[in-house]
């Protein structure tokens, strides 16, 4: 947990009229910021201890609407208050926006102040804790691609999202010329991220026309899930001040590769100088805590893909000859599987889930992946040999579920998940799911139109 800038300094800063405004934000159910904006002076007297927010924020769809049928919160209950209590160790200051700094809060119960269980942040702290317990650290860095566009979010509104100019005409993968053009955006946020304690590893074109890949510097879980809820938001700020805008959208377009979110993660010793997954002798040099970490994530993927892929959208890119996985399998070094093992022979070796959209929430994806790999860890688990080939042609290798209907079946049944989260945490982003799901299946949209409005 690290921020940039001490309570301390924040003291000073406000004093001298250097910071004015504080923002206080917890992690809704979509991973994004939300939250209140103190002026800083009142920040400093009394709200850095605590302040609060109606519960709704944590039982509400995308659209923020209150969503029936939840047992933590619901019109029956009020809708009464939670407590957010700001992180210290996460303050730093906003470049991109004047005399700024940011906390992130955790959410606590408003009468026992514990952590409300069902809250994003919460889940995953709970995760580490069972790592602490046995002596680990878990690492992780999860790379982020998004499309930036030569429109704002109002044009592109204006154009009901269809014909949008992206920042690039045509794919730039790796391609320094074409991402030249656009690193008006690109340069201000590495450079920015990087001022407000977000170490920016590089930034590169992507498999699609506009497209772009962020990589930070990977970090402790609760530390790198920070920096991935605030590194997006702060994207769509500094691009929407540029006269850009900024889509995480899983798949925007049919035609076009989709915005993955690739997570990479390991374990490591407790002064966190000692690899736990780098052994030189063993096969693939993946020491057998590794190789058990692994095949628990290969064993429950279809149980925890919900938590790597949330929205309908999600499954709709999950198509062959995309770079996006189909198949649930680990490879040596094969971007056509869902797993990835990077960094062999070395003491960065590590697994690298491909299944994640850049549209998942990243506590929740960190928590799933680490429940499942101590999973395999507990249960002494065998990892398989890996595949080799195309595993887009590969008809006998499981498939990732091919829709959020499947993930959310699965999920509800996941007997694991239900003991590493606990039964009332479970069933609240099952309900989430199937939400998600209801809310989709009364909509009429633009393709059902366009095919049939004439036509039946």
């Amino acid at each position: 947990m690290a921020g940039n800038f001490s309570f301390d300094q924040l003291k000073k800063a406000v004093s001298s009229g250097e910071i004015d405004t504080v923002l206080a934000c917890i992690v809704d159910l979509q991973g994004r910021l939300a939250g209140k904006r103190f002026l800083a002076q009142y920040f400093v007297d009394s709200a850095h201890d605590e302040t609060h927010g109606c519960n709704y924020l944590l039982a509400a769809d995308i659209d923020m609407e209150p969503v029936p049928g939840y047992k933590a919160a619901s019109w029956s209950k009020g809708y009464g208050d939670f407590v957010m209590k700001p992180d210290l160790a996460t303050l730093r200051r906003i470049p991109w926006l004047e005399k700024t700094a940011l906390v992130i809060c955790d959410v606590l119960d408003h009468h026992t102040h514990d952590d409300l269980p069902h809250s994003p942040r919460a889940i995953l702290k709970k995760q580490i804790k069972r790592l602490t317990e046995r002596g680990y650290i878990g690492y992780f860095a999860s790379e982020l691609e998004f499309y930036l566009f030569n429109e704002t979010y109002d044009s592109a509104r204006k154009k009901h999202w269809q014909g949008l100019d992206t920042a690039s005409p045509y794919i730039g993968d790796y391609q320094i010329g074409i991402t030249t053009k656009e690193e008006g955006v690109m340069r201000r946020l590495r450079n920015e991220m990087e001022a407000a304690g977000i170490p920016i590893e590089n930034s590169k074109g992507e498999w699609g026309p506009g497209q772009e890949e962020i990589n930070v510097r990977y970090a402790e879980a609760l530390d790198m899930a920070d920096r991935h809820v605030i590194l997006k938001n702060g994207a769509k700020e500094i691009a929407e001040s540029e006269g850009k805008a900024i889509s995480f959208m899983s798949k925007y377009n049919y035609g076009l590769a989709g915005n993955s979110s690739h997570i990479h993660n390991s374990l490591w010793s407790a002064d966190g100088k000692t690899p736990l997954f780098f052994d030189k002798k063993a096969e693939w040099t993946l020491s057998t805590l590794g190789q058990q970490w692994a095949a628990g994530q290969l064993k429950y993927a279809k149980e925890f893909t919900w938590f790597l892929a949330p929205y309908i959208n999600s499954y709709k890119r999950f198509q062959a000859g995309t770079f996006a996985p189909t198949k649930i399998m680990w490879s040596e070094d094969n971007r056509t599987a869902g797993f990835r093992l990077c960094g062999e022979g070395t003491k960065g070796i590590r697994m690298e889930c491909r299944i994640g959209g850049a549209d998942l929430n990243p506590y929740l994806a960190f928590a799933a992946l680490i429940a499942a790999g101590l999973a395999g860890i507990d249960e002494k688990l065998e990892l398989q040999k890996p595949f080799v080939g195309d595993a887009y042609q590969a008809s006998r290798l499981p498939e990732i579920p091919k829709t959020l209907r499947d993930a959310t079946e699965t999920l509800a049944k996941s007997k694991m998940l239900k003991q590493a989260l606990g039964e009332d945490v479970l069933e609240h982003y099952v309900h989430t799911a199937k939400w998600e799901q209801f809310e989709y299946d009364r909509r009429i949209t633009d393709w059902e139109l366009h095919r049939g409005f004439e036509r039946y």
